[in-house]
C-alpha cells in the first residue's frame, strides 16, 4: 500500500535532500558540503534541513548512503557478465570516484570520522566494507569456479587488500593529484591475478 500524508511527504523531501547533495557536491565539490550551502539549495533553513537527518553527521551518512544506492545500480553486481568484467568494473569505479573529487573526500572524512564505535555513520560503514568485500569475494569465487582464476588465490584476502589500497590510493591522491590511481589499481589487480582469462571458445573441448 501506497505511504500517504506527512509521512511520505517526509520521505520524499529526505530523498530529494539527498539527491540535490549529491549533484551541489559534484558540481562545487567538497567545501559546497556544509549545512547552510545544501541547505539553500532545496529552500530550507539550516535548521529545517536538519529536521530531516537530526544531525549533521547523520545527514552526511545518508549522503553516502544514496551515493551507494546510485553506484550499485551503475555496477548491477547481479548482472550475468560481473564476474567476468569485475577488474573493468572495478577500475571504472575508481575512475569514477577520482572524477567527483568531492565525493571522494567527503567519503574519505566521514569514514575517518566513524572509527568511533559510537558514531552514528559506524555500523553504516562497517556493514558497507562487508557488503562491498562480499560482492568481490563472491565474484572471484565464481570466476575460480569456471576455471578462470587460479585456485591459489584468497578470495578474503585479495578482497580486503583491493578496497583498502583503494581507499589508501584516494587518500593520497588527495594531496598529490600526480598520482595515477587508476593505473596503480589496474597493476595491483594484475599482481594480485584478479585478471580472467577470456572464456573458451564455443566447441573448445580442451
Amino acid at each position: 500500500m501506497a505511504q500517504r500524508g506527512p509521512y511520505a511527504k517526509g520521505r520524499a523531501k529526505r530523498a530529494e535532500i539527498l539527491d540535490v547533495a549529491l549533484e551541489v557536491i559534484a558540481r562545487d565539490g567538497y567545501g559546497s558540503a556544509t549545512v547552510k550551502h545544501l541547505a539553500d539549495a532545496v529552500g530550507l533553513s539550516q535548521n529545517g534541513l536538519l529536521h530531516y537527518f537530526g544531525s549533521k553527521d547523520a545527514l552526511f551518512a545518508e549522503i553516502l548512503r544514496r551515493r551507494d544506492e546510485v553506484i550499485a545500480v551503475q555496477v548491477d553486481a547481479e548482472h550475468a557478465d560481473f564476474a567476468a568484467d569485475l577488474a573493468d568494473r572495478v577500475l571504472r569505479a575508481v575512475h569514477d570516484e577520482i572524477t567527483a573529487p568531492g565525493m571522494t573526500q567527503l567519503s574519505l572524512r566521514v569514514t575517518g570520522e566513524a572509527t568511533e564505535p559510537d558514531h552514528i555513520a559506524h555500523e553504516f560503514l562497517r556493514a558497507r566494507y562487508t557488503a562491498i568485500r562480499q560482492v568481490m569475494q563472491d565474484a572471484i569465487e565464481t570466476l575460480q569456479r569456471d576455471g578462470r582464476l587460479s585456485g591459489d588465490i584468497d578470495p578474503i584476502a585479495v578482497s580486503a587488500l583491493v578496497f583498502a589500497a583503494i581507499d589508501g590510493l584516494q587518500t593520497q591522491w588527495m594531496y598529490d593529484n600526480t598520482i595515477d590511481v587508476t593505473s596503480h589499481m589496474a597493476y595491483l589487480l594484475r599482481a594480485l591475478g584478479v585478471t580472467p582469462t577470456p572464456p573458451p571458445s564455443a566447441g573448445d573441448d580442451s
